[in-house]
């Protein structure tokens, strides 16, 4: 159960772009970040389409065409991935529809869709405040309210109980309207009341939830209608039911279904009328059903008192959408009494985080050098920041609280506990935000894998740097004789742009190429081009997105690599076994047998560059609770700078108006020792007559000279097939050359990756006087077929 002091509501206050003009009786969807409105009025109803972007905070008008419908207010509108349809609604008082509209969001494109009536019966009549629920590929529709007048002005106002199904095309269109037959009594005629449609995970039919509504009087009434068996029932609840109401909302998120707001009885000091002559008001109340267990949770009661405005204060006719586990609230009218005359818009936004975030990814790496770490994690939806935190098995000592030693801090942090707060303080040891912007957050679908041991060497390694082999096992040894019989270099002209998928990455080999095993070191960058030969006639161009490899070098400022795109660029995370995993509890030799973490910072975005971190305070094995966020004053803490050739271990932990949620698994890495190659950039790939081309720019830190390029294939295996996650590799060039042919026999042999979407995999790593660097790797995505790669 929710506890009340979880809520944290939000007003939306730093938002950009022309704002929609206050309304009540519109409706709203969610597609991905975006919240879409429609319709509504206030001094006339509205005909536009308002956008929000909640990742940007900016509103817009999108340039819609077509078949674009009246303005119309209380309408039906749902959202079949990015196609919305509306239906009905009021287009002028006391003038009502039941047309059909189809917008196609993808091309902002609207079409008036004309569904084929009931085999048995009428189709819808014009109506208003009806419900419109979706559930697959079929719409439904319940209630509201019609004129029995053919005059407009002379409103006869008949309430209805009525129940459609509307069955949609797939992609576009509809196929018609149908009167399913249903069993059990039927809910009383009703308008302005909601209904959601729920299925419990992996069991059980879906249902439809049907609550409150006016009728004459507002209702508190719960209807459920069992979708597969089209039978209607009152479900029996627990807890203390929401007051009667109308104009309210419904969102469900998770098992649990949201209503706010709404007109409810307000009686004042005379207790005994009637509900029908009791006089009515709006509520900023807001409770919750569990679906599950069909108990009522009242987390803000009619009762209570908001002082400090710090929660939407009482409307109705607002809209609510949920995306991911945040609801939105915008606009609707206010005011104690019913009388149109005295009644007011609100024009703000509010929303509020429900539960706590769920764990990010991984910690991944872009980027190493010998004292730093660029690294990212994929984003969380509707989150304020994120908390990273690292732990090392170097000796560190605990700082007590000394303001002298405050650091220079550039990042930000979003502060996710100060009440209706949305503010924006320094907090980390790194500018994240001007590097993310600088490069538009370079991996934006960056992403590792692997799982090398950081305390001996591994037999993919001992497979892609061969000299490791004096070392390695006899299996290891084998594998190394396949990469001997397949050594040489191969040259052939490009004939012309593959339409490929590349996702790149760099690996650190786990030791320096000599007879003897040094440090261990393995890092993975990734990234995912999309291409469409199509589209590129044969040209390559470059893309904002860049690709970063990182350096040995100690330049902390020089981690951001140009990189070569196709035109059309998807990045695509996937998980990659190229670094150390452990449980998110791990069991380590610190002190009191338990790892101890530091804290990075807390960073806006899901990018960070890491040179330091922050010293525990005497007597704290971690900094932050996870919990009630107890973040501490960072500009009171020492810091400590990374070392060269030393393994840390990263986690992190989305935070949101609830508090900090749980911590990521944990990755570890390795900063680099001085004097090896980079690794190499700018990985292209181009059909060939005899397979494909292969080339790459050299390193932008040699280190030195460079004296020899390796390129590998990961081949098929019965390794393989045992363990997914373990890589054999087979070498296909080595050469000074920055290109290579792979034959079609070559690719014949090819491991497809199935680990995230299918790939290829490549390896390519430079060779100075030390030894190799760094490998860059490449995923060249296949589709989701399991064809040769070149047909």
């Amino acid at each position: 159960m929710a506890a009340p002091s979880l809520l944290n509501w939000r007003r939306v206050s730093s938002f950009t772009g022309p704002v929609p003009r206050a309304r009540h009786g519109h409706r709203a969807v969610a597609i991905r970040e975006l919240m879409i409105i429609f319709g509504g009025g206030n001094e006339g109803i509205a005909d536009e389409l308002h956008v929000y972007n909640t990742a940007t905070n900016q509103w817009f008008l999108p340039a819609v065409r077509g078949d674009i419908p009246p303005g119309c207010a209380a309408h039906g509108f749902v959202c079949d991935g990015t196609r919305i349809l509306v239906f009905g609604g009021m287009v002028e008082y006391g003038r009502y529809s039941n047309e059909l509209y189809e917008l196609q969001a993808s091309r902002w494109l609207w079409k008036k869709v004309k569904p084929h009536p009931p085999s048995s019966g009428l189709p819808p009549c014009p109506r208003l405040g009806h419900s419109f629920s979706l559930y697959g590929n079929k719409c439904y529709l319940f209630g509201g309210l019609a004129n029995e007048s053919e005059d407009s002005n002379n409103n006869v106002p008949r309430y209805l109980n009525d129940f459609y199904e509307l069955e949609l095309q797939h992609g576009s269109g509809v196929v018609g309207w149908s009167i399913p037959v249903t069993k059990g009594v039927v809910p009383s005629p009703r308008e302005s009341h909601t209904a959601v449609i729920y299925c419990k995970k992996d069991s059980g039919s879906p249902k439809m939830y049907v609550f409150g509504g006016m009728c004459g009087a507002r209702l508190d009434d719960l209807w459920q209608l069992d979708l597969e068996t089209m039978s209607w029932s009152k479900p029996e609840t627990k807890g203390t039911v929401p007051l009667p109401r109308s104009l309210h909302t419904a969102s469900v998120i998770g098992n649990k279904m949201y209503i706010f707001g709404g007109w409810v009885p307000y009686k004042g000091e005379n207790t005994e009328t009637s509900p029908h002559d009791c006089e009515w008001r709006c509520t900023s109340s807001f409770s919750y059903l569990n679906l599950d267990t069909t108990e009522w949770t009242t987390l803000v009661s009619d009762s209570q008192e908001d002082k400090k405005n710090s929660r939407p204060r009482p409307r109705a006719g607002h809209c609510a959408v949920a995306i991911g586990t945040r609801l939105y609230f915008w606009s609707g009218r206010d005011g104690y009494k019913k009388a149109l005359n005295s009644q007011v818009c609100c024009k703000d936004l509010w929303y509020l985080d429900t539960e706590k975030p769920p764990a990010p990814s991984q910690v991944q790496l872009i980027k190493a050098t010998t004292n730093s770490f660029h690294v990212k994690w994929d984003e969380v939806s509707t989150v304020e920041g994120y908390l990273l935190q690292l732990s090392t098995d170097l000796p560190y000592q605990t700082a007590s609280s000394d303001s002298s030693a405050a650091p220079n801090l550039q990042g930000v942090r979003m502060d996710p506990h100060r009440q209706g707060s949305n503010n924006i303080i320094p907090n980390s040891i790194s500018d994240t935000v001007n590097s993310a912007k600088t490069e538009q957050t370079a991996m934006k679908e960056t992403s590792v894998k692997n799982k090398p041991d950081f305390k001996a060497l591994t037999d993919s390694n001992a497979i892609l740097y061969p000299s490791l082999a004096s070392n390695a096992s006899n299996h290891n040894s084998c594998m190394v004789d396949m990469l001997r019989k397949n050594e040489g270099p191969h040259s052939s002209a490009n004939v012309g742009v593959l339409s490929s998928c590349l996702d790149v990455r760099t690996v650190i080999p786990e030791t320096s190429v000599s007879s003897t095993v040094s440090s261990t070191q393995i890092m993975v960058t990734q990234q995912t081009i999309k291409t469409e030969s199509s589209s590129t006639n044969g040209a390559v161009v470059k893309d904002e997105t860049s690709l970063t490899t990182f350096s040995t070098k100690s330049e902390v400022d020089e981690y951001a690599l140009p990189a070569t795109k196709i035109s059309r660029v998807e990045t695509h995370a996937t998980a990659t076994p190229f670094f150390k995993e452990t449980s998110s509890n791990p069991v380590a030799t610190m002190k009191g047998g338990e790892r101890q973490w530091c804290d990075v910072g807390i960073f806006k975005n899901n990018t960070a560059l890491v040179s330091q971190f922050y010293l525990l305070p005497k007597g704290k094995q971690s900094i932050s609770k996870v919990g009630n966020a107890d973040v501490p004053d960072y500009s009171l803490l020492k810091k400590q700078d990374l070392v060269p050739g030393t393994g840390y271990r990263f986690r992190v932990a989305a935070i949101n108006g609830c508090g900090i949620g749980p911590f990521s698994k944990i990755s570890e890495f390795k900063t680099c020792i001085p004097g090896f190659p980079g690794a190499p950039s700018a990985v292209r790939i181009s059909k060939n007559v005899e397979g494909i081309h292969l080339s790459w720019e050299p390193p932008t830190s040699p280190s030195g000279n460079i004296l020899e390029y390796s390129a590998y294939l990961a081949i098929r295996t019965s390794q393989i097939q045992d363990n997914p996650n373990q890589l054999v590799f087979m070498r296909i060039y080595c050469g000074l050359k920055t290109s290579c042919i792979v034959t079609a026999g070559q690719l014949a042999n090819a491991h497809i990756d199935y680990t995230s979407r299918p790939a290829i995999v490549f390896r390519i790593s430079a060779k100075n006087e030390k030894g190799y660097g760094p490998a860059t790797q490449v995923r060249w995505l296949q589709g989701n077929n399991k064809k040769a790669p070149l047909n």
